[in-house]
């Protein structure tokens, strides 16, 4: 039997690490697509001495750029690799009000965190569901679930990530394929420094969960098939709780929580 192939972005640090260590573990191909290519490389070199009866492509690219989506699955297509398991893991958030921000941030993060994972899907769920076979997971947050002063346009990221995933998983599972939301709370992850989120009252002195954990439970959610994975009991606590008050009540706490 041929093994699986997990494609998944981000895959140099963080959660995406995890994620690629524990397909990597299950028997499971790899492609792994960053920016930094030295990262790739050394990540790559302890994964094949580990696991010795499995592939791994590494691909480096700006997932930020015009086109770059479009030239992965060219590039996997020339090759002839076919994609299993597809995670858009990559992402960046960035602390602090919204005009104090340079537009080319928010730029790069819709370019990334929307634009990048939307043509993702598309490419790699239209394969999947010809075949009737695949699964997507893609990483939102329970920043998904409430507008989010001091880093507004990553919590409207993350909604889209939320309710995008949600109405393709309903399309696809006609087909046999599941597109699964990740909704995962503050890890500890290079994600508090890169966003400077690691300053609020929401984050300081707060002990975060590991990005290996939240990898796993990740993984979990989506060889289960399930729509929506929130971690944690306390972040379901608090994506659920929301509903029940007044939407401008909610924005005030979160901005409280956050400064």
């Amino acid at each position: 039997m041929n093994n699986k192939t997990a494609l998944i972005t981000g895959a140099s640090k963080g959660i995406g690490k995890e994620f690629a260590r524990i397909h990597a573990s299950k028997g499971d191909n790899l492609v792994l697509i960053a920016r930094n290519e030295e990262l790739l490389n050394s990540f790559k070199k302890e994964l094949m001495e580990q696991y010795k009866s499995i592939s791994v492509e590494i691909i480096v690219k700006d997932l930020t750029k015009p086109n770059s989506a479009q030239e992965v699955y060219k590039e996997l297509k020339e090759k002839n690799i076919q994609i299993d398991y597809l995670i858009n893991n990559a992402g960046f958030g960035d602390y602090g009000f919204f005009v104090d921000t340079q537009w080319d941030r928010y730029d790069q993060m819709i370019d990334l965190n929307v634009k990048s994972l939307t043509h993702l899907c598309h490419l790699f769920l239209t394969d999947m569901m010809n075949r009737k076979d695949g699964k997507i997971l893609n990483i939102s947050s329970t920043a998904a679930f409430q507008p989010g002063p001091m880093m507004a346009v990553y919590f409207a990221t993350k909604s889209y990530v939320l309710h995008l995933s949600e109405a393709l998983n309903n399309e696809a599972k006609q087909s046999n394929v599941s597109v699964t939301a990740f909704c995962p709370g503050p890890t500890d992850t290079y994600f508090m420094e890169d966003s400077k989120m690691g300053t609020s009252k929401f984050i300081k002195n707060r002990k975060l969960p590991s990005a290996h954990a939240v990898a796993l439970a990740g993984y979990d959610a989506m060889m289960s098939a399930k729509p929506v994975r929130i971690y944690g009991f306390m972040n379901k606590l608090t994506a659920f709780s929301v509903r029940l008050v007044p939407r401008k009540w909610v924005v005030s706490i979160l901005r409280k929580m956050q400064e």
